[in-house]
Formats: C-alpha cells, structure tokens, sequence
C-alpha cells in the first residue's frame, strides 16, 4: 500500500468554503474513476475552522501515480492554491491498521 496525510490551512472563511466545494467535486471523480484509491477520507479539524486533513491510502506507489494524472486530480491541483495559506505532505510507511486491505507479507 501506499499512504499519505495532508494538511490544507486556508485563507478565510470564504476560501474555506470554496475550497470545500472543489474537494466535493474531486471527491466525486475519485469515486467513480480510481478503482486503486482505496481510502480517501477528508476532514475538517476540530476547533480550527480553517484547517482540512486528508487521509490517503492507494493499492500502490502507481495507484498514486495514476490518481495524480486523472483530469478532477490535475483540476484540484491547479485551482487549491488560490485558497491556501499553507499545505503539509506526509508520506506514511506501512504499520498495524484496522479495515484496510492486506499488504504483502501481512497474510
């Protein structure tokens, strides 16, 4: 598997909810287009209005790759910075988890 965290803080209220619409209709092409994205959980946090967490977990490193070159990801990169004041990528390795799939040698 493949997995990652993500950290949107935005700008402003109204940012926040534009922001928000673009995720729902990313969200919407993601549903119907990745048979490799196996979770794709996005949150706003508790207390901070402004923030958005993302939990990304893909079959594999091409199930990623392939996510990044659909045409609703390619869009949601393309317009997000306008309503960003800052992004945190974290990349995860493998660990003990309940309810996702299997990874090899985990049988």
């Amino acid at each position: 598997m493949f997995a990652l965290v993500v950290r949107f803080d935005l700008t402003d209220q109204s940012a926040a909810s534009k922001f928000d619409a673009l995720v729902e209709r990313t969200a919407a092409g993601i549903v119907e287009h990745e048979p490799g994205t196996l979770v794709y959980s996005t949150h706003p946090v508790v207390d901070e209005p402004l923030a958005r967490v993302f939990y990304e977990v893909y079959a594999d490193r091409a199930a990623f790759e392939a996510h990044e070159e659909q045409p609703h990801v390619k869009a949601f990169l393309a317009e997000r910075g306008q309503y960003l004041s800052a992004t945190r990528v974290e990349f995860l390795s493998d660990g003990p988890a309940k309810g996702l799939p299997a990874g090899p040698g985990d049988e």
